[in-house]
């Protein structure tokens, strides 16, 4: 029996990968490799195919029963939250119907277990200092719909053929748990910072007029390495019989803003960082902190990483791979 992985050649994907294979479980990637490389994958069996294209459902049926598949973790989406306010319908496309493909598969198959990608960004602006997973789901721009949607997606697909998901709704992810395994694109804020300081240029913020305690936004940051072990908490959860909740919340209870964020990467580089600030980026909320309760009672999972460890390890991982 073993475990297909879609997006396992990217950042998180990857951490995920390595987990499964230090506990023995074999495991098969799905990848494109738009963003992913195989060097990440460990040696996994990879099978490169885009799930939004017609053909995928008959390439992952065939995959699934090749290799055993039991289970399914599923990354494989587009992800920036500015570029699907800027490109919604291809979000739509990539995002949910590539779900969808994986969901036609898995029915075809007999593969009944997944834990689904989502995302806090579901949640919009909520009001609230800690959000939790019974609250609104309002998302504000085309990247938390599709996260949203494909929530739903797997709830129908519970009652219509017995499908067990878990919905993971993550917070925002950084940091390395190995070297070699460092987030390779300058598409998040820490990575965003280590790129501009390379290049000699200051870091950007986008917004110092929130309505937060310094004027930039604040974010909930949990360590790529906790968000991996999240997931084989979940996964191992798939297979009892007590499952009272699908969607979990994956954070660490506690906010940074951005300039606390960039505070920590000048502590970690060593470097002089001064941001410059650029106008509000699109959909970005002021604030989203998450309430960690379900996902400490339910699977017994807490982030171990503060942001110090979060940053120490970017930065680190950075340095080895340039």
């Amino acid at each position: 029996m073993s475990v297909l992985v879609t997006g396992g050649a990217g950042y998180i994907g990857s951490h995920v990968v390595r987990l499964l294979q230090e506990r023995g479980q074999d495991v098969v990637v799905v990848d494109d490799l738009s963003n992913g490389s195989a060097s990440r994958t460990g040696g996994a069996p990879i099978v490169q195919v885009d799930l939004a294209v017609d053909a995928a459902p008959a390439r992952l049926v065939e995959a699934m029963r090749e290799h055993d598949v039991s289970s399914v973790i599923h990354f494989a989406a587009r992800k920036q939250v500015g570029e699907s306010v800027a490109k919604p319908a291809w979000y739509w496309k990539q995002n949910v119907g590539g779900t969808a493909n994986l969901l036609l598969a898995m029915e075809e198959a007999g593969v009944s277990q997944l834990v689904f990608s989502s995302s806090a960004a579901t949640y919009g602006a909520p009001a609230t200092e800690l959000v939790r997973e019974d609250g609104p789901a309002e998302p504000i721009n085309p990247y938390g719909q599709t996260k949203l949607v494909g929530e739903w997606m797997t709830q129908g697909a519970a009652v219509a053929w017995g499908l067990r998901a878990a919905n993971l709704r993550y917070f925002n992810v950084a940091g390395a748990g190995w070297p070699d395994l460092g987030d390779p694109a300058a598409m998040n804020l820490i990575p965003m910072v280590f790129d501009r300081l390379e290049r000699g240029e200051a870091p950007a913020i986008f917004g110092d007029d929130y309505p937060t305690p310094d004027g930039t936004c604040i974010r909930d940051y949990v360590h790529v390495l906790d968000l991996a072990r999240a997931h084989l908490a979940a996964l191992d959860h798939l297979a009892t019989d007590e499952r009272p909740f699908d969607v979990f919340n994956v954070g660490t209870g506690t906010g940074a803003s951005v300039r606390q964020v960039i505070d920590e990467v000048r502590r970690a580089s060593g470097r002089e960082v001064e941001p410059v600030v650029n106008p509000r980026r699109p959909g970005d909320p002021p604030k989203l902190v998450a309430d960690v309760s379900r996902v400490r009672d339910v699977l017994g999972w807490e982030a171990s990483e503060d942001l110090t460890s979060i940053v120490g390890s970017a930065w680190e991982a950075w340095r080895t791979t340039r």
